[in-house]
């Protein structure tokens, strides 16, 4: 019996018929990568039309310079995978 496939916990409960999927280890190890294994846990509601505005982004040379080097779409495709496996309420978020 399966207890780990593709990086996905089987949790599986036969007297209540249950079958859980869990990826805390893989998101562990996501959050370790990107060092925010103490970042705080949040809640997002979803917004109907954000006001995104220019003056919220970097705004010096030095801060452009730094935000260029972290790996976002490395980041942003870890996270895209936990959405489409078991957490699709990721995308809302």
């Amino acid at each position: 019996e399966a207890t780990y496939i593709i990086g996905i916990k089987i949790i599986r409960d036969r007297s209540k018929r249950l079958i859980t999927l869990s990826q805390s280890a893989y998101l562990e190890k996501i959050l370790k990568k990107f060092r925010m294994e103490n970042s705080k846990k949040g809640y997002t509601l979803m917004v109907e039309k954000p006001d995104y505005r220019k003056s919220e982004g970097a705004q010096t040379p030095n801060e452009v310079q730094r935000m260029q080097r972290v790996p976002y779409a490395l980041a942003i495709g870890s996270i895209m995978y936990v959405m489409r496996c078991t957490r699709p309420d990721v995308a809302f978020a």
